[in-house]
């Protein structure tokens, strides 16, 4: 199994003098979920190089085993230093895509067209793509054959308007990731805040928050792996 992790390089969070960028949970998780099931993992961002960490997920109270396992992982720090560039990607060097959250997609990935493309050719090809948290904001734009956004009429799940309510940025976010998928069409489903809860249709899985990322990882390797 290759695939291919795709993190944010963006880093303002909107006018507030705030940093952002990609969570460190919703990257470290997953990761070691497929790596230690046999998946060789590459890491891309639209910039390449270091992508930037959202300094709120380095808080005490955001750390989980996974996280503590990764800050002593020198080799995989190093890879994500040096990251790949989107525009450098082909569908065929790759069985899967996942997409980590954080606010940072919320700037760039919904509107990079080398994720747009990157996406609309995995689904093309029939090769699963994940997204936990806010990286379902990569979805908004993508198109499928018929020339109609991707994800109409499709099951899928993503950070709440609750939730971002209770993180107090409604007002700093570009968009409102619930509103916005509803609006291309999606049939957007929730848990209750802060609780793993994951959608699969399809090619596509959505994990609502950062509580649901090893959730959406496990599917992806199910799907992958043909497991019951």
């Amino acid at each position: 199994m290759k695939i291919v992790f795709v993190l944010t390089s963006h880093d303002l969070l909107g006018n507030t003098g705030q940093k952002t960028g990609f969570w460190i949970e919703e990257f470290a998780t997953p990761y070691y979920v497929l790596s230690d099931a046999g998946a060789k993992i590459a890491i891309a961002s639209p910039k390449g190089g270091q992508p930037p960490v959202d300094p709120k997920s380095e808080l005490a109270d955001a750390q989980s085993a996974s996280t503590r396992r990764f800050y002593k992982d020198n080799i995989v720090i190093d890879k994500v230093a040096h990251s790949l560039k989107l525009s450098d990607l082909k569908v065929e060097d790759y069985d899967a895509v996942f997409y980590p959250g954080g606010h940072g997609p919320l700037w760039d990935l919904a509107l990079d067209k080398f994720s747009i493309q990157l996406i609309e050719d995995f689904y093309n090809h029939k090769k699963p793509i994940a997204f936990v948290c806010h990286a379902p904001a990569a979805l908004v734009n993508v198109k499928a054959k018929n020339g109609e956004a991707l994800i109409k009429g499709k099951e899928l799940t993503g950070f709440s308007n609750s939730e971002e309510a209770a993180v107090h940025l409604t007002d700093v976010v570009p968009f409102l990731l619930e509103d916005e998928l509803k609006k291309h069409g999606a049939l957007y489903t929730k848990g209750e805040d802060w609780s793993s809860y994951v959608k699969k249709d399809g090619l596509l899985i959505t994990g609502q928050n950062p509580a649901s990322s090893e959730a959406v990882a496990k599917l992806l390797l199910k799907t992958l792996t043909g497991k019951k």
